[in-house]
């Protein structure tokens, strides 16, 4: 009834290299965090070394026993206790199985302070970050260069430069623009049916659950809610799975803005009757308004678009509401790769006097 990754630890990666990262994605409630989470700590107690337990920020570590061990402690360690103690005044927390150490208990957020204590984790052999997909978009603040520089701190030591340390990641399926899929290349070569794939070092299971799916879709709280998020902790639904949103649309539109990305040019236009933002590859070239989102790709006449303006704010926006559309996976991935860049968000004003001064006008949008 509940999940079991047995397969996906056994697996090989693009290269037929043993992988050193496993990612694991599926519906809620499946049982892949309780899976890992003992598989941490029967390690430990086979004598197959500690483990670390990741999350984003400091406040988080404070509860990190409780919150570990709290569900496997009744299904499996009935005679087990874990405790944690702060070290370096709670820049990370030691667990303690039975009084003996365990692992640890590191935040993302202190990535940089963490690397004179690397050789605290000389001893660790697994590293676990849950819930690595953010159902907020809450993440750190550049948390992929925290989430290497975290893995090289605990790959350091005993005599070698760098060792070999088993790294997993579980989520359910959020949204696959998400940094680690970024990252990786997983945004452009994952599709709703995938169940294992492989890249350059790390390997990926997509699992489903049917008993938790029944489970969840048939309780009458689900029942209560049509906002699909009940389709997505039960079904293991992506909001844009690749053969979702791609569409030739024709009708009454509004130009919006040239795209640079790369060498190539693609173009936003409104259907406004129809509240969709549609992207293809046949721009408009005489249209005055070309936006780039990299330095690389900057040229003359052309605005060139950091984190926080309206314009990835609104993208993201109309993403999440399902109101974009493609023509083809070229335009649909160049958007992903856009919409990967964290954004932030600032006061309306700002949106505003930006749109102003490129004179984009969005019907539907809320500040102009």
């Amino acid at each position: 009834m509940y999940y079991d990754g047995t397969k996906l630890l056994s697996l090989k990666d693009a290269d037929g290299n043993k992988p050193e990262i496993y990612l694991c994605v599926g519906n809620r409630t499946a049982g892949k965090t309780v899976f890992f989470k003992r598989l941490c700590l029967n390690n430990f107690i086979q004598g197959k070394g500690k483990f670390v337990l990741l999350y984003r920020f400091n406040y988080e570590l404070s509860s990190c026993a409780d919150m570990f061990f709290r569900d496997i402690r009744h299904l499996f360690f009935e005679n087990g206790e874990l405790t944690a103690r702060p070290i370096a005044k709670g820049l990370f927390y030691e667990l303690y199985y039975n009084e003996k150490s365990c692992g640890f208990a590191i935040a993302l957020s202190n990535a940089d302070p963490l690397k004179k204590y690397s050789s605290y984790f000389n001893e660790v052999e697994n590293v676990f970050l849950d819930e690595f997909q953010s159902e907020t978009n809450h993440y750190c603040p550049d948390e992929i260069r925290k989430f290497q520089s975290t893995h090289v701190t605990i790959a350091r030591g005993k005599g070698k430069q760098y060792r070999y340390v088993r790294t997993i990641l579980a989520s359910n399926s959020v949204t696959m623009l998400n940094p680690y899929y970024k990252s990786m290349g997983i945004h452009k070569m994952l599709r709703n049916d995938t169940k294992f794939l492989r890249g350059h070092g790390w390997v990926m299971e997509q699992t489903f659950n049917e008993s938790a799916s029944k489970s969840l879709s048939s309780s009458g709280f689900s029942k209560a809610f049509d906002d699909g998020y009940s389709d997505y902790a039960s079904q293991n639904v992506y909001l844009n799975d690749n053969e979702t949103f791609i569409e030739h649309i024709k009708g009454k539109c509004r130009y919006i803005a040239t795209i640079k990305h790369g060498q190539k040019y693609y173009a936003i236009r409104e259907f406004y009757e129809d509240g969709i933002v549609y992207v293809n590859d046949s721009p408009d070239m005489t249209y005055p308004v070309k936006l780039t989102f990299k330095a690389d790709d900057h040229e003359q006449n052309a605005l060139m678009v950091n984190k926080s303006t309206f314009v990835m704010q609104y993208l993201r926006k109309v993403f999440d509401h399902g109101q974009l559309r493609f023509n083809n996976l070229d335009s649909k991935n160049i958007i992903f790769d856009i919409l990967s860049i964290k954004v932030s968000f600032g006061n309306a004003d700002t949106y505003c006097d930006g749109v102003a001064r490129v004179k984009i006008r969005l019907s539907s949008c809320p500040f102009c």
